[in-house]
């Protein structure tokens, strides 16, 4: 009888057939991904262990971010990792907030500059330039991050959280949730 035997989640290597395939992914970060089929401007192509199975344990992982003029990463979170991004091209407007107080931290990045988001808190990625894109290079300390995009969980839950608690929350009409969250669905959910 053999044993699969998982740590994370994802199933361990055996040491006996393990070879340099487990560690490798032609993944082409080299070339510029499409931008135009996002809502939001962006593209991001992450290699974590269910692309390369050799991750795993290892405690890190890698994205690239496009970035479309005026696109940005949305307000988001990793709930497992830490992120540092270097900006390849372009400029970029970044930020994160950390609770309690709530307080915002941001800065103009520009081509080589680096920035860092703290673990599990709320951040974004914004290419303030009209007419050029922009594109980072961002490395994470989990082979399996995670990722909360906020509009995407408080607006496009399945199913939708009751748009009294969030009027509520917001302090705002109904009226103003029931079309956010139809800005989610309509797209998200068939």
């Amino acid at each position: 009888m053999s044993t699969t035997v998982k740590v994370n989640g994802f199933v361990c290597q055996d040491p006996m057939v393990v070879n340099a395939d487990d560690f490798f992914k032609a993944a082409e970060l080299d070339k510029p991904r499409d931008t135009m089929a996002s809502k939001v401007g962006s593209n991001v192509t992450l290699i974590n262990v269910m692309k390369i199975p050799g991750l795993n344990t290892l405690g890190i992982s890698l994205a690239r971010i496009d970035y479309a003029p005026l696109g940005e990463n949305p307000p988001h979170t990793h709930p497992r990792a830490t992120e540092i991004l270097t900006v390849l091209e372009g400029k970029l407007y970044v930020g994160f907030v950390t609770s309690n107080p709530n307080q915002l931290f941001t800065k103009e990045l520009n081509k080589g500059d680096v920035f860092v988001f703290p673990e599990g808190l709320i951040h974004f990625q914004f290419n303030p330039d009209y007419h050029k894109p922009a594109v980072a290079i961002a490395a994470l300390s989990s082979q399996n991050p995670g990722v909360i995009t906020i509009a995407n969980a408080v607006f496009g839950s399945k199913p939708p959280i009751s748009d009294d608690v969030l009027a509520k929350a917001f302090q705002v009409e109904k009226g103003t949730i029931d079309w956010l969250q139809a800005q989610f669905w309509e797209n998200n959910h068939y």
